[in-house]
């Protein structure tokens, strides 16, 4: 069985016949190279970075805001763009066009977190072969993650790859639902998916606090990450709050907590006052529907449940907020 635990697997090839793909989201490079299919890998997004290999690969898109500002001022750049009917990123069309892929893998899912099918299709009107396929991928829970990479494997030609790795995903997750399970105290957790405004998170999120043996407070599973106010927050005063930002890291969501911190009341919660409070690496796992999202749900055991569960991610998926 072909068990994805964070590194490529490549199995049979079946009838493989795509020769180039190209992928425009850092979940749908790690889908590609699960299956087996990096060799074809000849594109890809500005933010695909894992496996790290993939770095030497052509840049085909590029954001048109900068990630270097505050929450609150990437925020308002992404409401600008949006509200002016603007995509927030660019494809490199030249650059497609030279590289004539045979696959490109792009997403529906979510307008602020790659180019859409839609986008895609926009700008590359007219400019590559017939023949070149767009596999859009659309997640927004697990069910739906396990059939994204069923549906790239079968568009590669290797179907019984993605469905490998299914299986073996799945197994994990069930495995450990059980282990939690067991457990009788399930804390209340508060999944803080943006800092400024304050946004929590929904879509696999609730899933994965489930799965890693917790209450989750906000957030339903299938929608998207709703905002949140602060007084409501206090209201629920959860138990665990965990931060995973999206696309930032560890570094990055520790600075970013600053105006959280900084609210009135927040020394009151109970979460604070029992020093429960972690940040994650959002961007590595979190935010990404891929084959890593199982590795996500062990972050959630390891945080909720330490003294049952450790499979290593401390220190790189996941510290406590206080941790220097």
């Amino acid at each position: 069985m072909l068990a994805y635990k964070g590194n490529l697997e490549i199995g049979s090839k079946e009838n493989y016949s795509v020769r180039k793909i190209v992928t425009l989201l850092p979940s749908a490079t790690e889908i590609v190279c699960a299956i087996g299919g990096k060799q074809s890998l000849v594109g890809r997004s500005h933010e695909c970075d894992f496996p790290s290999s993939v770095s030497n690969l052509p840049i085909c898109t590029k954001a048109r805001i900068s990630s270097s500002g505050e929450s609150k001022d990437i925020d308002r750049c992404v409401k600008a763009l949006l509200s002016e009917a603007l995509s927030i990123y660019e494809v490199d069309v030249t650059r497609l066009e030279g590289i004539k892929p045979d696959l490109i893998v792009t997403q529906d899912q979510c307008e602020v977190c790659a180019v859409s099918r839609t986008e895609l299709e926009t700008a590359i009107t007219g400019t590559l072969t017939q023949s070149t396929r767009i596999v859009s991928l659309t997640a927004n829970d697990i069910t739906g993650i396990w059939e994204d990479i069923k549906k790239t494997a079968e568009a590669m030609g290797l179907t019984a790859n993605g469905l490998e790795i299914v299986r073996g995903l799945t197994q994990r997750l069930d495995t450990l639902k059980t282990k939690t399970s067991k457990i009788g105290q399930r804390p209340r957790v508060a999944c803080i998916e943006w800092i400024s405004p304050l946004m929590v998170a929904g879509n696999w999120v609730p899933e994965l606090v489930s799965v890693g043996g917790g209450t989750n407070l906000f957030g339903t599973t299938g929608n998207h990450s709703p905002y949140l106010s602060w007084e409501t927050l206090i209201d629920a005063d959860p138990d665990v709050i965990i931060a995973m930002p999206c696309g930032f890291d560890l570094s990055r969501t520790r600075t970013e907590m600053a105006p959280l911190l900084s609210l009135p009341d927040w020394p009151n919660l109970s979460a604070v006052r029992s020093d429960a409070v972690y940040v994650t690496d959002g961007n590595q796992f979190f935010n990404r529907p891929g084959p890593r999202i199982v590795e996500s749900a062990e972050i959630i055991a390891e945080i909720l449940h330490p003294e049952y569960f450790e499979f290593g991610h401390r220190g790189i998926g996941w510290e406590k907020l206080g941790t220097n």
